[in-house]
């Protein structure tokens, strides 16, 4: 079979301040740039890939002065496709950018890009920038947002400001704040929900997120920003960060999320598509504040112009509700 063969036999490649940090398996894929992540786990798995001499986990963050050992790697013709990232998208995120600096990217992510690929989704918001920003030396997500979920997204462009960004959602002093439309009239005033999630819960042969006795603990925090009878529109902010968190809270206390197919209401999603023309998930990060090294980034993302005629035929923007 014709195979390709990345250039140079056996490299050693010592590590940079510039990709301190970084992932073993995502600093690996750029070095080997169009070779699958299936191809860069088995080299890692079978020893062929050494940091310093030694075996290591594909998901080993690497240090300034690390030696990294990379094989020579033989692709059978075809598997070596580059990545290129579709055009519509690069142009997206080209405008979505909401703040850049030195030490970080900010985006207003698009609802239905997942923020990296994986389950049958073969790229997300980090291959596609890393595709389109070949110039970058060092761009991580520093946190996550599910696929259909739009709004503030955090990559950072040095390994000192992700771990500074990470550091801080670990100490709990990120506030990230979503806006969010769920099902009937909203009578709690604020309201935080206090209940354990564990995920992977297979129900019907489908991977879910499940409030369980047994799961991780988990803290949503609900104000109501405007109420109807058929929706209301609520702000909430989570003190911790599990998948799925805002939908299955919602839903737990019969308030599920407009758009929610996964953990929603069926007729009401019908409902809001027939009334209003929502066709996706009405879950948005609309700011987000985080310390930075000696300085707060604050940054905030409107909501976009499907969402806010969503609202406007609800008649929730100025306070009212059908």
């Amino acid at each position: 079979m014709p195979v390709s063969t990345f250039p140079g036999g056996v490299r050693h490649l010592e590590v940079t301040s510039d990709h301190a940090g970084q992932r073993l398996d995502n600093f690996l894929l750029r070095e080997l740039k169009g070779a699958p992540k299936s191809l860069i786990y088995r080299i890692v798995r079978k020893g062929e890939v050494r940091l310093n001499g030694g075996r290591v986990q594909p998901d080993h963050r690497l240090q300034d002065g690390d030696v990294v050992r990379i094989p020579p790697v033989r692709l059978a013709e075809g598997e070596r496709a580059p990545f290129r990232p579709p055009p519509e998208w690069i142009e997206r995120l080209r405008a979505a950018v909401l703040h850049e600096d030195r030490e970080v990217l900010v985006l207003d992510k698009p609802a239905g890009l997942a923020v990296h690929k994986g389950s049958g989704l073969n790229y997300g918001v980090i291959e596609v920038l890393r595709a389109a920003r070949p110039g970058d030396a060092f761009l991580e997500l520093a946190h996550r947002l599910d696929r259909e979920t739009s709004g503030c997204l955090v990559l950072a462009k040095t390994a000192v400001a992700l771990r500074r960004i990470q550091e801080a959602f670990r100490a709990g002093q990120v506030e990230k704040r979503y806006l969010v439309l769920t099902r009937g009239y909203w009578n709690h005033g604020p309201r935080e929900v206090n209940l354990p999630l564990r995920r992977n819960v297979l129900r019907g042969g489908e991977r879910m997120v499940e409030v369980l006795d047994d799961g991780k603990p988990s803290r949503t925090r609900f104000r109501p920003v405007s109420l109807g009878k058929l929706a209301s529109l609520l702000e909430a902010d989570i003190a911790t960060g599990r998948t799925h968190q805002i939908r299955v809270h919602a839903a737990h206390i019969e308030h599920p999320v407009a758009g929610d197919d996964k953990y929603g209401d069926a007729a009401f999603n019908r409902t809001l598509v027939e009334r209003c023309g929502l066709r996706r998930l009405f879950l948005h990060a609309h700011s987000l504040n985080l310390p930075l090294g000696g300085r707060d980034l604050a940054v905030s993302a409107p909501l976009d112009a499907e969402l806010r005629d969503v609202l406007d035929r609800l008649r929730l923007v100025d306070g009212g509700g059908t």
